[in-house]
């Protein structure tokens, strides 16, 4: 299209309106008719969109792109797209437009677009593109201006509020700062398998991957800053705002419903219809602001920022004064200190710095340094520095940045570890530097530096969506959706190892019967996406059950264990080092219940085959650690032998003598023969069975009382933690402690002794010794009797002291201060001690020895 240029006076137009009216189009178009032309725009990356576009409608060597970090220019440009800061206005053009004219009311950048407003102009045309709320001050400022408001091509309605998780696809998610996006895209990946990230601080080549694999149906859904709220045309369909307020720089303040606006308008492009809403955790926007979002009612700007363009470089003092003249025309209000002016404040405090401003050059130079953009966005001391550094350097005697010492600042950047923040950081870095390289008269070989710098920032944004993409998208999830889109059931199975793989993708593995889900494959919500993956698992994991159970009848019974649970007491049964069973209270000490575990995947049939073989299993496995204790209770013995076989039982191997006192003496000679047959010994003060105080069987015995007082010990408490080592001699132990009830040491075959139980052999041991020292009259654990008392037990003299004390013996001190040890006067029991008498089940139970001074007296083994 060729532009008649014939009019005597240059046209002056504002294109107005909302989001998707096709003003963008419509400038470009209108600068190609031109002869020549030149269009500012926002960001850099609408910047190179259009440039790209321009290319391929009029050829490489026309089109020029200028940014602060981006210069292509050949030779014979015509066509020039520039961040608006860029713009290079000492070049007449015939066409020339400013796109987002709003941007005049920015507190930050506001001024360099209200500048451009007012003294930039095409020599045929001049269009300025934007939002309609500047229209009074368009009016007023540039009386000469044509209008052409324009509709949107599109309806945008309001929805309400909605739960993340209840999103529809194609949704962009709009927050306010870095740390909410990123904890929304978690959220979003949770959900929905992933997310696509856009903020103000990635680099284009970054960006630009992250919308592309959303518009590309990689995920379906996008969040973002604001960001998102100029030029990036994308297929969203629905705008949900995360939040309604953001920190402008100085201060967090609402977004007023202009704004809203300008990123709810990104949902429908072209002749397709798009909703905003928020989500849940904001609540819902007020009545009257959805009405103007909806009709693109908004109040008019009431100014715009302005900043004096002519510049006094006479001195220091005159450039600072010369930056704060306030404007003189109504509508314009000066703008707030900017970056630029922010880094002169602060270097010209360095008396250094502002001698070498002392001339009109050296001034210009460092206001000049002093542009260097902060891409980091914090103004922090480190920037000032920076630019102190440079300047220092450009005011030398070389003139120029010495190349060591430049390649040494470029070199540390050029690291792709770390995490988002740390690459973010580096890229913001690194763009420093590329708008550094493009001041040649700066820098030798500025071309060789600009490729370096724009490599490493390529290296580095890469490297960035990778970490965007690991961090936030679930690759599995996103593809199973897809795949779900385009057939009714998927195909799923469970390889050798257990996994369970859908349509290619592992969402789980199969360990025992049990089905553990992939934590990384749980992006699908619980929408229908989810539904399908988990009724093709399901399928494939019931025909995998039933051939597992199979296997499990048949194994040997080596293919089972006991394993530990919380606790640290192996009170679950694995299979082929899968869990598949618990174990609880039963009937009897010796035979514990069997539950299966994880049985959602079996019939009721099944569930009973199951529990079947583990019990079959369990009962054998008992039985081989507690003989001889169960062939015991299958002999056909006299009736008092069966009586003590029977307590033993109960009692899971050991006895006081006391609470099988009327048996023994009615054994008799026989009966005595008898139980020596079954591996059972009467000793002074416990009836027992040596076998069973081996380490297998003590851990065995302690795990039989555990689960037969259940979960919380019958008490509320937990269990007893295991002993550090089983079968040792003896065991330390806290007295009514909740952690170590008598009664468990008793079950394992020990008898407690103040903070010390001792196995039941050795504690008759140290019986029969102390009765044969007593027979000679006191003994002292200080002669030659106590070492070998104290190595018995495996304890020190005080522990030892308990124990006699425990066996009926006292001590006292003679004339020369020596502790002896006799045997004590016997008083009959009291009824309280007999109460005491209980098993460790709730039966009978012997007291401490010290309770059973009546037998003491009675020689070993009768």
């Amino acid at each position: 299209m060729q532009i008649d240029t014939s009019r005597t006076r240059p046209r002056i137009v504002a294109v107005l309106g909302p989001t998707n009216t096709g003003k963008t189009h419509l400038a470009m178009e209108r600068m190609l008719g031109h002869a020549s032309g030149m269009i500012g725009f926002p960001l850099r990356l609408l910047a190179r969109e259009n440039y790209d576009r321009a290319v391929v409608l009029k050829g490489r060597g026309q089109v020029a792109l200028i940014t602060g970090e981006e210069k292509i220019i050949p030779p014979g440009a015509r066509y020039f797209l520039c961040t608006a800061e860029s713009m290079p206005l000492d070049r007449e053009t015939a066409f020339l437009g400013l796109d987002e004219i709003q941007m005049c009311a920015d507190p930050d950048r506001g001024h360099i677009f209200t500048e451009r407003l007012l003294g930039a102009r095409g020599r045929d045309e001049t269009m300025f593109l934007g939002a309609e709320t500047i229209k009074p001050l368009i009016r007023r400022l540039v009386p000469e201006a044509e209008f052409d408001t324009r509709p949107r091509l599109s309806t945008l309605r309001y929805t309400g509020e909605r739960k993340t998780g209840r999103l529809k696809p194609r949704t962009a998610v709009v927050a306010f700062s870095a740390s909410e996006v990123y904890g929304l895209a978690e959220l979003v990946r949770r959900q929905r398998g992933g997310a696509a990230v856009v903020l103000g601080a990635l680099s284009p080549r970054t960006r630009n991957a992250q919308v592309a694999m959303y518009q590309d149906g990689e995920v379906d859904y996008l969040v973002a800053t604001d960001a998102i709220g100029m030029g990036l045309n994308m297929d969203v369909d629905h705008v949900a705002f995360a939040g309604t307020s953001k920190f402008d720089g100085r201060a967090r303040r609402p977004l007023t419903a202009a704004e809203l606006a300008q990123t709810a308008g990104r949902a429908g492009r072209h002749m397709n219809d798009g909703t905003f809403g928020t989500t849940a955790n904001i609540g819902p926007l007020d009545a009257d602001t959805v009405a103007r979002i909806e009709n693109h009612h908004f109040e008019p700007l009431k100014f715009l920022y302005w900043r004096n363009p002519d510049l006094d470089f006479s001195s220091l003092a005159a450039l600072q004064r010369s930056l704060t003249v306030p404007p003189r025309t109504p509508g314009l209000i000066k703008a707030r200190e900017a970056g630029d002016e922010q880094a002169l404040r602060h270097l010209a405090r360095d008396p250094e710095i502002a001698a070498r401003a002392a001339t009109p050059a050296g001034l210009r130079l460092l206001w000049d340094v002093c542009r260097i953009p902060d891409f980091g966005k914090v103004m922090s001391d480190a920037h000032c520095r920076l630019l102190g550094a440079i300047h220092g350097h450009l005011a030398g005697p070389g003139g120029r940045l010495p190349k060591d010492w430049l390649a040494a600042q470029v070199t540390r950047l050029e690291r792709t570890d770390g995490g988002i923040e740390t690459l973010a950081a580096r890229i913001a870095a690194i763009r420093t530097w590329t708008y550094v390289s493009h001041h040649p008269d700066w820098l030798d070989d500025a071309p060789g530096w600009q490729e370096r710098t724009r490599a490493i920032e390529d290296k580095l944004s890469d490297a960035l969506h990778r970490g965007l993409t690991q961090r936030f998208v679930d690759k599995r999830a996103a593809i199973l959706v897809s795949r779900i889109k385009d057939r009714d059931q998927l195909l799923a199975a469970v390889d050798g190892s257990g996994e369970v793989i859908v349509e290619g993708h592992s969402v789980g593995r199969l360990e025992g019967f049990r089905f553990v889900a992939d934590e990384e494959a749980g992006g699908l919500g619980d929408g229908a996406a989810a539904k399908a993956v988990s009724g093709a698992a399901e399928r494939a994991l019931r025909g995998e059950i039933a051939s597992r159970l199979k296997i499990l009848e048949a194994d040997a019974d080596e293919k089972f264990e006991l394993t530990p649970d919380e606790s640290g007491w192996p009170r679950r049964i694995a299979w082929r080092g899968a869990v598949v069973a618990r174990l609880a209270a039963g009937p009897s000490l010796l035979k514990p219940a069997v539950e299966p575990l994880f049985t959602e995947f079996l019939d009721p049939p099944g569930r009973g085959r199951l529990q079947r073989r583990l019990r079959a299993w369990l009962d054998g496995h008992v039985a081989d650690l507690m003989e001889p204790l169960p062939a015991a209770l299958e002999a056909g013995v006299s009736a008092p032998v069966r009586g003590i076989v029977f307590q033993l039982a109960e009692n899971l191997g050991s006895v006081g003598r006391d609470a099988v006192a009327p048996q023994i003496g009615a054994l008799g000679k026989a009966g005595r023969k008898e139980l020596r047959v079954l591996g059972v010994r009467l000793g002074r003060h416990r009836v027992f069975m040596p076998a069973l105080l081996k380490a297998p069987a003590v851990a065995m015995r302690g795990l039989l009382w555990v689960v037969a007082q259940g979960s919380d010990a019958g008490s509320g408490a937990p269990p007893p933690s295991p002993p550090p080592s089983w079968g040792r001699v003896s065991l330390p132990m806290a007295p009514n402690a909740p952690d170590s009830p008598e009664g468990f040491y008793q079950a394992m075959g020990y008898v407690p002794f103040g903070a010390l139980a001792v196995r039941a052999d050795i504690a008759e041991r140290i019986a029969s010794k102390a009765w044969a020292l007593g027979r000679k009259g006191a003994f002292e654990l200080a002669g030659e009797a106590g070492p070998e008392l104290m190595s018995l037990a495996g304890c020190g003299a005080a522990d030892m002291a308990a124990i006699l004390e425990g066996l009926g013996y006292r001590g006292r001190k003679d004339k020369g201060g020596v502790t002896r040890f006799r045997l004590a006067s016997q008083p009959k029991p009291k009824k309280q001690e007999a109460r005491r008498a209980e098993g460790p089940t709730g039966k009978q139970q012997d007291s401490p020895f010290a309770k059973l001074g009546g037998l003491t007296a009675a020689p070993p083994g009768k």
